[in-house]
C-alpha cells in the first residue's frame, strides 16, 4: 500500500528539514564564478554560483557580508562555504552563504586593478613627482630579504659596478602576512636617516600571491612620499607590481636596479683618461699657437715681416700704378676716338664741302643764300662763292627748270 499523499508545502517542508540534518549540505563548500549579482535594498545579496556544466542560486545576509573582507563583482572566482536551505514557499533550494575566500589569483587581479586605479586617480603615478637618481650615490639600501637571491645579485652587481658606493642591507620579510608592513615600515624609516642616497625595494621572481606584499596600498604609499628616489625592482621582466608604479623608476628584475642605480667606475676612469688626455692636448696646440705669435713679435721676425710687408705693397703700388696707367691710356684713346668722330660729323655738315665738289654758293647783296631763283630779280647783284673764291654778277634772267 502506497504511502499517503501529501501537501506541496508538506512536501517542502521535509526536503528542508532533511537538507538541514545532513552532514555534508549543512556545512558545503562550493567553488564557482559570480552571475547574476544583486545587492538588495534590505543589505542582503543575491547571487548566482556557477561553472561550466551547471549553477546554484546564492543568498548573503546583511550579517555575513559585513564579515566578507574582498568585494563581490561579476565574474569573481570564490570559494562560497555555508549550508543548502529550502525556499519552502517558492519550492526551490539555495546555497545560504556564511563566508566568501578567494579563488586563486582571479580575485588577486581583480585587487589589483581595483587598486591601482584608485592610486591612479589619487596622483600617486604620476610622472610629475618622480624624482631622479643621483649621479654618484654614496649609499643605496636594498629592502629586501637577506637570504634571497635579489640580493646577492644587487651585491654582486654593484659591486662589479662600482668600488665608491656603499650597501645597506635592510631585512625585510616579502611575502605573507605582514611583509607589507616591514617593507613600508622600512622605507619610512629610511628617510629619517641622512646618509641614504638610493633605496631599492625589491624581491626575486614569484606568483602573483607571493608578490602581494609589492601590491599592498601601505606599500605604495609608503614608496610615493619617500623623498629619497625609490627603484622598485620585484620579480622578473614580466611582473609588474603597484610598487612599480608608486616608485621614481622600475627595474625589470633586481640586477637592473643594481646597473640602474650605480655609475660604472671603470667606464667613468675611462672617461676621465680621454678627457685629460684631451684637455692636454688642447693645451699643447695653444701653447705651441702662443709660441708662435711670440716668436712672430720678435725683432729680427718683426723686420722680416715688415721687409716682406714693404715688398708687396710696392708690388701692390706697381700693380695700382699699371691699372691707372692702362685706364688714363684707355680713356685717352676713347676720347680720341670720340674727338675723330665728331670731326667726321662736323665734316659731313660743313657746307662748304659741296664746294669742294665743284657746287657754287649763290648769296644775295645782304649775304643770303639764294635756294629759290624765284627770290632774284633783274638786274639783283648776287656773289658766287665757289671753293677757291667768289666772283659777283647781275642777274639777266630767272626761271625754273
Amino acid at each position: 500500500m502506497g504511502l499517503k499523499p501529501v501537501t506541496v508545502g508538506q512536501l517542502n517542508s521535509y526536503i528542508s528539514r532533511v537538507l538541514k540534518t545532513d552532514p555534508i549540505l549543512s556545512s558545503v563548500s562550493v567553488t564557482g564564478e559570480i552571475s547574476n549579482l544583486k545587492f538588495h535594498g534590505s543589505g542582503h545579496v543575491y547571487f548566482t554560483l556557477k561553472d561550466a556544466t551547471s549553477k546554484i542560486n546564492c543568498f548573503l545576509s546583511a550579517a555575513n557580508l559585513k564579515n566578507i573582507i574582498s568585494p563581490l563583482e561579476e565574474g569573481l572566482e570564490i570559494i562560497a562555504q555555508g549550508n543548502i536551505s529550502v525556499y519552502e514557499r517558492g519550492g526551490y533550494y539555495s546555497l545560504n552563504i556564511r563566508t566568501i575566500d578567494v579563488n586563486g589569483e582571479g580575485q588577486l587581479s581583480v585587487k589589483f586593478e581595483k587598486l591601482k586605479k584608485a592610486l591612479e586617480s589619487e596622483g600617486l603615478f604620476d610622472g610629475k613627482y618622480k624624482k631622479p637618481l643621483p649621479s654618484f650615490p654614496k649609499k643605496i639600501a636594498v629592502v629586501t630579504s637577506p637570504t634571497g637571491a635579489a640580493v646577492k645579485d644587487i651585491i654582486r652587481t654593484v659591486t662589479a659596478k662600482n668600488n665608491y658606493t656603499d650597501i645597506l642591507i635592510c631585512p625585510v620579510l616579502v611575502q605573507g602576512p605582514g611583509a607589507a608592513g616591514e617593507i613600508s615600515s622600512m622605507i619610512d624609516y629610511l628617510n629619517t636617516r641622512d646618509d641614504i642616497d638610493i633605496i631599492i625595494a625589491g624581491r626575486g621572481g614569484g606568483s602573483m600571491e607571493e608578490l602581494w606584499a609589492f601590491n599592498e596600498e601601505i606599500t605604495a604609499r609608503s614608496i610615493f612620499a619617500s623623498r629619497i628616489p625609490v627603484i622598485s625592482a620585484v620579480g622578473h621582466e614580466t611582473d609588474f607590481t603597484i610598487a612599480d608604479f608608486a616608485a621614481d623608476f622600475r627595474a625589470a628584475t633586481p640586477t637592473g636596479a643594481a646597473e640602474m642605480a650605480v655609475p660604472d667606475t671603470e667606464r667613468l676612469y675611462d672617461n676621465i683618461t680621454e678627457l685629460k688626455n684631451r684637455i692636454q692636448s688642447d693645451i699643447s696646440y695653444r701653447l705651441s699657437s702662443c709660441n708662435d705669435r711670440v716668436e712672430a713679435l720678435s725683432p729680427e721676425a718683426f723686420a722680416q715681416n715688415l721687409s716682406g710687408r714693404i715688398m708687396y705693397e710696392q708690388i701692390n703700388i706697381d700693380r695700382i700704378a699699371e691699372g691707372i696707367d692702362t685706364s688714363i691710356k684707355s680713356r685717352i684713346k676713347a676720347l680720341q676716338d670720340k674727338i675723330e668722330m665728331m670731326r667726321d660729323v662736323i665734316r659731313v655738315s660743313d657746307p662748304r664741302l659741296p664746294l669742294e665738289r665743284g657746287y657754287s654758293l649763290v648769296r644775295n647783296s645782304i649775304g643770303e643764300i639764294i635756294k629759290d631763283p624765284s627770290a632774284l630779280n633783274i638786274d639783283d647783284v648776287i656773289s658766287v662763292e665757289t671753293a677757291h673764291g667768289y666772283a659777283e654778277a647781275s642777274v639777266i634772267k630767272t626761271g625754273r627748270e
